[in-house]
């Protein structure tokens, strides 16, 4: 799959995939099922737990780090705190790479031997499991005051806002996408979440079976970002587990949603889990970073 996304097709193959992905998001098996309030208690721990990890390792950095060490160090906090199991791999992003300059394949996007400096924005993003329950965010800093990180978070944060009404209107979740890369590329950003795997403006949160020690993870390439666990319950899913430009499947049930936008020299994000319910949509917690650190500022 090439990385990016046109609203016309490119070509033969590029159109049968955006044929198949639009048929085949109607067949939810079961992705759309409203978990029970217990299952939300158990998202709402990892994702606090994956909340932490990133909150603690912001405060870790140090110039000269690396993106590796950075990744490591969410790790051995998710070790330390009782988990060493993801649905994801711990990705960090400094500079450029916030925006995934300079990657030309998937395999490019994991973490690099690439220093921070202080004019760096970093993109920190971790999802643990938790006794089965997934959670999975994105956090964007910079080690020095940056008033284009500060103007694009207040953009996501209106974004952020106007995200679980757009869920619960009668938009297909592709025309969900089409409208937040309408209304990024609007206020003079770069979609950069249409560089990730299939497009994703997000993609379904769900349960595991719960056990010890840690997931196994094959290869290194776009199937390389997850666990080998959780790849198998995505592809049972099918593609109605991921926002794609071409989701008309149904919306219910536990997405993380991820905008991420980009500028030159840098990018940022936020992720966390929407809560979609037949008359509802809200966000699992208002109690994040992002959100506390915006009410300080006013």
């Amino acid at each position: 799959m090439p990385i990016g996304y046109e609203l016309e097709p490119s070509g033969m193959w590029d159109r049968f995939y955006r044929w198949f992905a639009k048929v085949s998001s109607r067949y939810v098996n079961g992705a759309d099922e409203l978990p029970p309030k217990e299952a939300l208690a158990g998202h709402l721990a990892a994702q606090r737990l994956a909340y932490d990890a990133v909150v603690h390792v912001s405060k870790q950095l140090v110039v000269g780090m690396t993106e590796l060490e950075a990744a490591t160090l969410l790790e051995n906090y998710l070790k330390a705190h009782g988990t060493e199991r993801y649905l994801h791999r711990a990705f960090a992003w400094f500079g450029s790479h916030s925006r995934f300059d300079e990657y030309q394949s998937y395999s490019d996007y994991h973490p690099s031997e690439r220093a921070l400096q202080p004019e760096h924005v970093v993109i920190l993003d971790v999802s643990p499991v938790v006794d089965g329950y997934i959670g999975d965010v994105g956090y964007t800093l910079c080690l020095q005051p940056d008033a284009e990180l500060d103007k694009a978070k207040d953009f996501l944060l209106q974004l952020r806002e106007d995200l679980p009404k757009m869920f619960a209107s009668e938009l297909t979740a592709g025309e969900i996408w089409l409208q937040i890369d309408e209304r990024i590329k609007n206020a003079g950003y770069d979609n950069v979440h249409s560089k990730y795997p299939h497009c994703v403006l997000g993609h379904r949160v769900f349960r595991v079976k719960p056990k010890q020690g840690k997931h196994l993870r094959i290869g290194n390439r776009s199937f390389g970002w997850f666990s080998l666990e959780t790849n198998m319950a995505l592809m049972k899913m099918g593609l109605s587990a991921t926002l794609t430009p071409e989701h008309i499947g149904r919306k219910l049930g536990l997405w993380a949603i991820e905008p991420h936008i980009g500028w030159a020299g840098g990018g940022a994000k936020f992720e966390e889990i929407l809560v979609v319910e037949p008359t509802r949509c809200y966000w699992l917690d208002d109690n994040v970073p992002h959100v506390l650190e915006a009410k300080a500022k006013r």
